[in-house]
């Protein structure tokens, strides 16, 4: 048993459509195809999800989603017309999200709707059952996946003569309510499945031919990592590697289902296999993550008082700040978080009450930090740490922080915004070349 996920650049038009067919009557072991929502067909393109919180946000100021929303029902349209499907039961369903979202069934109905229709044209085409998510994958409040799914989906598959096609990102929460993953969340919503009927390999079929030892677009000869372990890989996408899902490891953890990282336009690319352990003790790869701002504050014996880092924390999550990364002194923290997550007015305010509430004696907010990790199962029984760290200090490239210890196979260096690229690029030479 095979469970297939294939993400937004592959489902994005008909003729990448076709390719999945393709893939899937490959092999006879493919029996079940998770599907995204139509990603970009070129640059200049839209994403269908992103067309759909559009028509949320158009509903929520008290608009009606329909300007936008044609762009979402002529694309589908264009799809099915392309594969040669009967376009009359499309349009039908189409009306009725339409009159679903106006209606104001709220943010996470109307972004799941991409992968339902997906999953629905593609169902249709290739003439395989359609599983609708809603019905068997619940989502708990904090975004992780309520165990009883499991055995859902265990009855839904049962049948291991049929085919079946499956939305992604999507189910439903505890009050029967659909609700989402984050942003990609059908990386997810393949593991679950992928568990739930103990398939023998999970591919994640996308756009690139695996994952890369660094980001393609900024070093051109950086090379597909063949093989890479749950933990790096979820190390590697803390870090800004965009490939897979971090949290599509949790469902799959405990289980021994490796994942093959594959592209759809190039099948015959063997990917990146993702697997439990590995006996390959080596570097797997560096990425860099930009657009970060800093968070400093201090106070006296700050942490004497019980709950306090809960308590800090919670003031953040209430004003929109979610911390990428923490550096801890004994009266002080330093977090980072992305910069757009939060405006000037909102960061100001939230100062000023963490100030109040919390009697600081210094809290600052500044901008224009990024951070870069090196990850690897040989960290601890190599000099890799302290080969990247010279080689930074040579090229003048200065690190406001290194933390080598906190995982068993990362080392994070604190750079600017500015220098990002360039240190990646050194670090990459002196460990990779």
């Amino acid at each position: 048993m095979i469970v297939c996920k294939f993400g937004g650049s592959s489902v994005a038009s008909s003729s990448q459509i076709i390719k999945v067919k393709k893939i899937l009557e490959d092999n006879p072991n493919r029996r079940i195809a998770v599907v995204s929502a139509p990603g970009k067909r070129d640059k200049d393109d839209e994403k269908i999800t992103d067309l759909l919180y559009k028509c949320n946000a158009l509903v929520r100021n008290g608009s009606s989603s329909k300007p936008v929303f044609k762009k979402v029902a002529e694309r589908f349209l264009q799809i099915a017309y392309e594969l040669g499907l009967d376009q009359k039961p499309i349009e039908l369903v189409l009306d009725d999200i339409r009159y679903k979202i106006d209606a104001g069934s709220g943010a996470d109905y109307t972004a799941s709707r991409g992968e339902y229709l997906s999953a629905f044209i593609i169902s249709q085409y290739l003439k395989w059952e359609f599983v609708d998510a809603e019905d068997s994958i619940i989502i708990k409040s904090d975004g992780t996946v309520n165990p009883l799914t499991y055995d859902r989906l265990k009855m839904v598959f049962e049948d291991r003569r049929k085919r079946y096609v499956i939305p992604g990102f999507y189910g439903c929460g505890d009050d029967r309510m659909i609700k989402t993953f984050t942003r990609g969340g059908s990386d997810i919503t393949g593991s679950v499945v992928a568990r739930a009927v103990g398939a023998d390999l999970y591919e994640n079929w996308t756009d690139v031919s695996g994952i890369f030892s660094a980001d393609p677009r900024l070093v051109k000869d950086s090379t597909v990592i063949d093989e890479i372990t749950y933990k790096e890989v979820r190390e590697l996408s803390d870090y800004g590697a965009s490939v897979f899902h971090e949290e599509a490891i949790a469902p799959i953890q405990n289980t021994d289902i490796p994942i093959n990282i594959r592209n759809t336009n190039k099948p015959e690319d063997k990917g990146t296999m993702i697997v439990p352990y590995s006996e390959k003790k080596k570097l797997a790869g560096v990425s860099v993550k930009g657009g970060l701002s800093r968070l400093s504050l201090r106070r006296l014996m700050l942490f004497k008082g019980q709950g306090t880092r809960h308590a800090l924390l919670t003031m953040l999550h209430i004003f929109g700040v979610r911390p990428v990364y923490s550096l801890y002194g004994i009266d002080s923290v330093v977090w980072f978080f992305e910069s757009k997550s939060a405006g000037e007015s909102v960061l100001d305010a939230m100062c000023q009450r963490l100030k109040d509430e919390f009697m600081l004696d210094e809290i600052h907010v500044d901008s224009g930090y990024a951070i870069m990790g090196l990850v690897g199962t040989n960290l601890y029984e190599s000099d890799s740490y302290l080969r990247a760290a010279e080689r930074l200090k040579k090229e003048n490239i200065k690190t406001y922080f290194m933390n080598y210890g906190a995982s068993q196979v990362s080392a994070t260096f604190g750079l600017k915004e500015e220098d990002k690229e360039k240190a990646l690029e050194v670090v990459y030479d002196e460990l990779f070349r």
